[in-house]
């Protein structure tokens, strides 16, 4: 996007450096890399870096007022509600799909945005990989609000440990050392000593919770929660639990669990700005687009892209049973808006990564993840068969 940074970065980059990167990720969590690591990062310039914060900002003021709990109380599976919600989720990840506008400018659109933990520990990681083997200009940074990478080291251990000792905290995930993003949970507690801990693995005495450490009966304190709950209930649905997530433990969870639901698709209604498409819930149309091509439809109640439709028809809509769980969103027209050394066009998402300590007032951006993309769609589905696809991470023009 920027381009200086974009010509300076593709005339350092090889074929062989790329390599030596993702050699270097296996030597160092060998078998934990189970995604395809995009060959550059993204260079965005402060025009686009503005619009950005904007959009999360009135997204965020948004979260923050008085009626978003109620408006968003529906959003919560009465099997999944988990009592002594927070005021405010932990944490927030925020996608935008980048466009052009109607001036031809470079533009964020919103995508989704989640009140769930992202790649923390992973997205730190690999920019000081691309850092240590390709060009990366000094006048761009992956982090936010003048952190660097020591001091965003130090303020993601006070946020995820808290005033606990690092035992006294785990990582909640169902089979962590099967999850794809389970590099992310090895970076976690080699940076900050958090063990990934399987959800089957956990058991309760007098409401407290506890996991077994080295075989020695360890509470747990704070849960770092990785753990999706329609991902249980869809593939591991037969799995008996040891604890009962309906019961008030005493435990601080980052990010509770009801703040999934909140802050997900099916609030995406509720947040107006120019850089948010219009979207609205099945049921409140009286009369639906007869642009259906320019929509896209999905339910709010799924994992992962699930269910979601890129070519509507009316029919589909009309043989809808529950339209109060779906929502209508207008689509994005993604720009290919970086070159690879090819000269090929590359389409790219960012997701803003936020912490929200207990009692701040307001979430601090911390820093981003991105993912490049040359298919239909953003994911692994549409790039089997490209190059310069795949995870990356953003660099922001600091002045």
């Amino acid at each position: 996007m920027n381009k200086e940074a974009r010509e300076n970065y593709n005339q350092s980059f090889s074929e062989e450096k790329y390599q030596q990167m993702i050699a270097e990720i296996e030597a160092e969590f060998p078998g934990q890399l189970d995604f395809r690591v995009a060959e550059s990062p993204i260079f965005v310039p402060n025009d686009l870096k503005i619009k950005i914060l904007s959009a999360c900002n009135s997204i965020i003021d948004k979260i923050k007022s008085p009626d978003f709990k109620e408006k968003t109380e529906r959003a919560i599976p009465k099997s999944h509600f988990v009592p002594n919600e927070t005021d405010h989720p932990s944490v927030l990840a925020i996608d935008f799909g980048i466009t052009l506008d109607e001036n031809g400018h470079l533009s964020p659109q919103l995508i989704e945005l989640q009140g769930f933990p992202s790649l923390f520990g992973y997205q730190s990681y690999l920019s000081s990989k691309y850092k240590k083997h390709f060009s990366v200009s000094p006048k761009f940074s992956e982090y936010f609000n003048r952190m660097n990478g020591r001091t965003y080291q130090e303020e993601m251990k006070n946020f995820l440990l808290g005033n606990s000792k690092p035992e006294n905290v785990i990582l909640l995930e169902i089979f962590p050392e099967k999850q794809k993003t389970r590099l992310d949970f090895a970076i976690t507690k080699a940076y900050w000593g958090i063990e990934a801990v399987c959800i089957t693995k956990i058991f309760e005495e007098n409401s407290q919770l506890f996991y077994l450490k080295e075989g020695n009966k360890t509470k747990i304190e704070r849960i770092y929660n990785r753990l999706i709950f329609d991902d249980l209930d869809r593939n591991y649905s037969d799995i008996k639990l040891n604890i009962d997530l309906s019961k008030p433990y005493d435990v601080t969870w980052i990010s509770h669990p009801n703040w999934f639901y909140r802050v997900s698709k099916y609030s995406l209604p509720l947040f107006k700005s120019p850089y948010i498409p219009f979207s609205k819930y099945l049921s409140d149309f009286e009369e639906y687009p007869t642009d259906l091509e320019n929509y896209v439809l999905k339910p709010l109640f799924s994992f992962a892209g699930a269910g979601v439709n890129i070519d509507i028809q009316k029919e589909d809509l009309e043989t809808i049973k529950d339209p109060e769980n779906y929502i209508l969103q207008q689509k994005v027209k993604y720009e290919p808006c970086i070159t690879d050394t090819k000269g090929e066009g590359i389409k790219c998402e960012i997701r803003m990564l936020y912490i929200w300590p207990e009692n701040a007032k307001n979430p601090k951006l911390v820093t981003n993840l991105a993912r490049l993309s040359k298919g239909k769609m953003i994911g692994v589905d549409f790039n089997k068969d490209f190059d310069w696809v795949g995870g990356s991470g953003a660099f922001f023009e600091t002045n």
